[in-house]
């Protein structure tokens, strides 16, 4: 199978720019693109140097005709799904696109772009990107000193009024029953700004010009263009399987990146409007650039190991391969705690744990938040630092502690009533079983120690690169030949679960779960 160097998700000013860049950059690359640009509602650009007032398809048409001259192939498709292409995230991606086919690439960038989701009004839609507006940079000076409006959909509206005010003293406000408090009624009301509560319930003049608004009490304001800020939707799903962080705090909760644009997979950028709801065409054109540039060097880095004679696999060294695995990227895990434990844990009162492996944190801030005191240990500093950070964001810094330590070097843990290590596993020197043991010593009389583990390799694990060790709970427990004097079995089981393969298939993987009572 043909693999790409890169595959560009959408062909909008970011993935263009991409291509620009890698393509320039002696890359093979493909860009895929459904034709359903954001921007295809309107007819002009502006606020774009050398493309001021240009139709949006004149620079799409310019900046492929550009890409192809470097090489660059584009694909009308929709892509339905990327998954890894082994169980090594190093290893390149697999890209399924509609019509059946699978591609494959070393890195991936998303410009996929966003969905304008619109209050359900009757002619909204109709007068989109033509007298239904959202930016007044891009098209304020067109409707300067016109009769405008502005559609409040949340409290970010009455920026967009602020701004909207700028471009002409005929303004109305409809807050659409949202509260405005007295700050946000002074700053509107002293530009001369109108405040109308009634909401509007349809749209006057389609399929012609717009003429006004109908209000619910049946009256009709007379306007000549109305703003309204849509909800923006990105367009990602095809990256569901990778479990990507987002950013809870932007606009749409796109997937997170750094100011790269590199999410959390290591070889997977964002780009353009997917990953910033407000990016405008040359803000989008920046982004791409930068995505891949970004993109571009971790295809050198590989030719530099392969260069070299090495592998692309992490160093043996325990403690070099995990801080490799967290300081390469922003985030490795999704920062949800893991759902069996949650199962688990949540009958048990609370006391002190101790989190063996705790990574980024996730499991460690969840117990906290139910009422423990919690000590994760972790080899990685960068995973700790992580981790601290997300207690101190959850509001559980004062009942978290963290440290970076190599659990196969601690003689002795601290006690505790409940020890975990969740998904303890490392394709490099881990000592697991006298790990537990030691850390099994440190449960006090009525505590608990809880192993929760893969139970079998995946199974596309034969086919794609290696795993680490893998153990039953049963086996676990043997292996820990623990006395069962002293000792009582209260969960010895394996729970299934559903997960996506490389190929993109639907699998069943096995978890155990072994829950350990200090008599």
């Amino acid at each position: 199978m043909h693999t790409w160097d890169a595959l560009i998700v959408g062909s909008g000013p970011a993935g263009l720019a991409a291509a620009l860049m890698l393509g320039r950059a002696r890359r093979r690359v493909l860009v895929v693109d459904d034709d359903l640009p954001r921007n295809r509602f309107a007819a002009h650009m502006h606020a774009v140097v050398g493309f001021d007032g240009a139709p949006p398809a004149d620079l799409t048409a310019r900046g492929r005709a550009e890409a192809e001259r470097y090489g660059v192939e584009f694909r009308s498709a929709r892509v339905t799904g990327v998954a890894d292409t082994t169980a090594d995230r190093d290893a390149g991606l697999r890209v399924t696109i509609t019509g059946g086919d699978t591609l494959t690439t070393r890195v991936l960038i998303a410009a996929s772009g966003i969905v304008d989701e619109l209050p359900a009004i009757p002619g909204l839609a109709e007068h989109w990107g033509t007298r239904v507006l959202h930016c007044p940079y891009c098209h304020g000076w067109e409707v300067r000193d016109e009769r405008l409006g502005v559609l409040l959909t949340s409290p970010l509206g009455i920026h967009q009024a602020d701004l909207v005010r700028q471009w002409s003293a005929d303004l109305t406000v409809f807050s659409q029953g949202l509260a405005l408090d007295d700050e946000a009624r002074r700053r509107l009301e002293a530009r001369g700004t109108r405040i109308v509560a009634s909401p509007v319930t349809a749209l006057t003049g389609a399929p012609g010009p717009l003429t006004g608004v109908t209000l619910a009490d049946g009256t009709t304001v007379p306007l000549d263009a109305l703003f309204v800020a849509a909800i923006p939707r990105p367009r990602d799903a095809y990256l569901d399987a990778l479990d990507l962080p987002r950013d809870d705090e932007a606009p749409g909760r796109p997937i997170a990146a750094d100011p790269m644009g590199r999410t959390a997979h290591p070889r997977v950028w964002i780009a353009g409007n997917v990953g910033s709801a407000f990016a405008n065409v040359p803000l989008s054109l920046g982004q791409g650039s930068m995505a891949g540039a970004g993109a571009n060097m971790t295809l050198v880095e590989d030719e530099i190991r392969a260069a070299l004679g090495t592998d692309a696999a992490d160093p043996t060294d325990p403690a070099t391969h995990w801080e490799a695995r967290y300081a390469e990227r922003p985030a490795i895990w999704s920062g949800r705690v893991n759902a069996a434990l949650a199962d688990v844990v949540a009958p048990l009162p609370p006391g002190r744990a101790l989190d063996l492996g705790c990574g980024e944190g996730g499991d460690a801030v969840w117990l906290a938040r139910a009422g423990w005191q919690v000590t994760g240990l972790d080899i990685s500093p960068t995973a700790v630092e992580r981790a601290r950070h997300a207690a101190d964001g959850a509001g559980v810094g004062e009942s978290t502690r963290f440290v970076a330590t190599d659990l196969a070097e601690v003689a002795a843990f601290e006690p505790a009533d409940l020890v975990l290590a969740s998904f303890l596993h490392s394709t490099v020197d881990l000592p697991r079983t006298e790990i537990l043991r030691r850390a099994a010593a440190a449960v006090v009389p009525g505590g608990r120690l809880l192993v929760i583990g893969h139970a079998e390799p995946p199974p596309w694990a034969g086919h794609y690169g290696r795993h680490a060790p893998m153990s039953t709970p049963s086996e676990d427990r043997a292996a820990l030949a623990l006395d069962p004097a002293r000792w009582e079995v209260e969960i010895e089981e394996l729970r299934e679960r559903t997960a996506t393969s490389p190929d993109g298939d639907a699998v069943t993987l096995r978890d155990g779960v072994l829950l350990l009572r200090r008599r």
